[in-house]
């Protein structure tokens, strides 16, 4: 069964499985203990330390291993947080930032500080400008990904990093989805990083704090890894970890290349194949594994279980799922279609012949979510009124825009439907779907109950 889907979780790589099993002979024992079999497992952990140092291209002294890179980044920002407390409280983070950076800054918020988010692009960018508009003599820590781990596009940390520089702001960044392709370039201050994202076992981040900045590890003191990762390491993964990153690394250019010509042709045939999609991301400065796209008229969740059916794991940033009502972050903060999401992630190794065959299914797998939505095109007919006004309360995505789509045609080009609605997702999505079917969104309109959005047909 393809598994499209490495951006959540890479497959443990043969040389992690293979580290794996002989650590757990050789690494059992307490490192920081002077016995023999302490020593034998200091040695695997100072090595292990020292190949990712060298991956990551920071000192061996500046690095430890958290059990999480989601650990990693919450220790991350509060240590700066805390150890430039006298500087001040403002952190600024990007719109599209991971949910664990997130998440420590509602985190900060609610402990009396201040976050300032800046936004991006429709490809999903940050621009330096936007960084050095949000710095102010205040603020205690920036934070960026390397990439974004939803739609796949690269940030200019380069850049940001040498806004942040000239203003004495240290610069986090969250490298969990491209460590594996590359080192981060440009003057960063702290990284994280998540072994499962490149092959490696899940429970092992990494947590690098360059000599001079300013950090104060939280909670109770302990002695392992310089005090900023408490607890008994697991050596076994560690090593695991340290040397499957070393091993992608060692493929990441032959790799990469290889796998940016069949996301290539996703981006290109995908449009060509299936009617309604927006490929979302940018088209140049992205992940080489990572494509992501949306379907109109589709419901995400029914379309991604249509898909495993038919035996491809992919994921979804789409709104339209039994957990949440409301629209990815990431797309949100893009203002892109978000119905009927898909992205796909290939895995290193993935043969031509499985993109292929997802190609070969996906036209059928939407045409069939939006035939049991009951998508269908809309009679030829004379015009019924100039303006129409939809009652959609209630209705979740895709179908307030589906209601949209069927009444378009019942007023004559230059009239209007107001489409009222209660779900969130619309604010992102008839927009979207005035773009690509060539009509004009002329805004939105509070109401006692809903939202009405408005549409003139152009033709």
């Amino acid at each position: 069964m393809p598994y499209f889907d490495s951006a959540s979780a890479a497959p443990l790589h043969p040389v992690a499985r293979q580290a794996l099993q002989a650590s757990l002979d050789e690494g059992w024992a307490d490192p920081a203990r002077l016995y023999r079999e302490g020593r034998r497992a200091r040695l695997l952990l100072d090595a292990a330390r020292e190949a990712a140092a060298e991956a990551v291209g920071c000192r061996t002294d500046e690095l430890v291993f958290t059990p999480s890179g989601t650990h990693a980044v919450h220790a991350g920002v509060a240590g700066v947080l805390a150890g430039r407390r006298r500087v001040g409280s403002h952190l600024v983070v990007s719109a599209v930032e991971h949910s664990s950076v997130l998440h420590s800054a509602a985190a900060h918020e609610a402990r009396g500080g201040s976050v300032c988010e800046v936004p991006v692009d429709r490809s999903g960018a940050v621009s330096a400008a936007g960084y050095a508009d949000a710095l102010v003599p205040a603020t205690a820590l920036a934070c960026l990904q390397s990439a974004n781990h939803e739609v796949g596009t690269v940030q200019p940390v380069a850049e940001v990093g040498e806004v942040c520089g000239a203003a004495g702001v240290p610069l986090l960044v969250d490298a969990a989805q491209s460590l594996g392709w590359g080192p981060v370039e440009g003057a960063w201050s702290v990284l994280a990083a998540s072994a499962h994202k490149w092959g490696g076992p899940p429970g092992v981040g990494l947590l690098a704090v360059r000599k001079g900045v300013r950090f104060s590890p939280q909670g109770p003191a302990d002695e392992r890894e310089s005090g900023r990762s408490p607890g008994f390491v697991n050596l076994p993964a560690i090593v695991a970890a340290a040397a499957s990153l070393r091993a992608v690394r060692a493929e990441a250019d032959a790799e990469a290349a290889r796998l940016r010509v069949l996301v290539d042709r996703i981006r290109r045939r995908v449009v060509r194949l299936v009617p309604d999609v927006e490929v979302v991301g940018d088209a140049d400065r992205r992940l080489p594994h990572l494509v992501t796209f949306s379907c109109l008229y589709v419901d995400g969740e029914a379309l991604l279980h249509e898909l495993d059916r038919a035996g491809f794991s992919v994921s979804s940033g789409s709104s339209c799922t039994s957990s949440t009502l409301t629209p990815s972050h990431v797309l949100r903060a893009m203002g892109v279609l978000s119905e009927g999401n898909v992205r796909v992630s290939l895995p290193p190794g993935t043969p031509a012949e499985e993109v292929n065959a997802f190609l070969e299914v996906l036209p059928g797998a939407v045409a069939g979510v939006r035939e049991r939505l009951g998508v269908t095109e809309p009679p030829v007919a004379d015009p019924e009124a100039d303006s129409l006004e939809l009652d959609a309360l209630g209705l979740r995505c895709p179908q307030p825009v589906i209601e949209l789509a069927r009444a378009i045609a019942r007023v004559p080009v230059g009239g209007t439907v107001t489409v009222l609605s209660d779900d969130e997702v619309a604010r992102l999505d008839i927009p979207a779907w005035c773009a690509m079917r060539g009509h004009d969104y002329l805004g939105e309109s509070p109401r006692p109950t809903g939202t009405a959005y408005t549409v003139r047909r152009l033709s």
